[in-house]
């Protein structure tokens, strides 16, 4: 049996769980110790573009709804601060380490069904601050949420 944690032939603990959620190669030796978390993997969040100033991925929404049957508010915020976080993890650099000290959301509409894209812009990256503007968006690119993170940049 395998699963998303278990180290490959080479040793690499969470190379299934980084190819899953779409992390490019080149990306893969920085995070093959931790993976992207197994909240990304149970999510859903697969990415698309990974870079300090943008970074994308998309989550769907079946799995993650809450009661009345449309995406949690909570899901969110969680596709938001997991792209703010590894875009603020890219900018701290090998060795480095962004921590989230604030993250705010505002929900503009709701969806129930469908896959939804978070879109990661960074408005600052300085030498102890990161701070990203994080939009989802609907198939039909319309808007579903705006959230805000800032991560305190910690270097060796």
């Amino acid at each position: 049996m395998t699963d998303n944690y278990t180290a490959d032939a080479a040793g690499n603990a969470h190379l299934a769980e980084l190819i899953a959620a779409g992390v490019p190669e080149e990306m893969h030796e920085w995070l093959s110790a931790f993976g992207v978390g197994t909240l990304v993997a149970k999510m859903g969040i697969k990415f698309l573009q990974m870079s300090a100033q943008k970074t994308v991925a998309t989550m769907p929404v079946e799995g993650n709804t809450q009661v009345a049957g449309i995406l949690h508010g909570g899901a969110h915020v969680v596709l938001a601060e997991t792209l703010g976080s590894f875009a603020s993890g890219i900018h701290a650099g090998p060795g480095g380490q962004a921590l989230g000290i604030e993250v705010s959301a505002t929900h503009h509409r709701s969806i129930s069904s469908g896959l939804v894209t978070g879109t990661c812009t960074a408005i600052h990256l300085g030498r102890t601050l990161a701070t990203h503007e994080i939009v989802m968006r609907d198939p039909e690119g319309r808007r579903l949420s705006t959230a805000r993170i800032t991560n305190l940049i910690r270097r060796p």
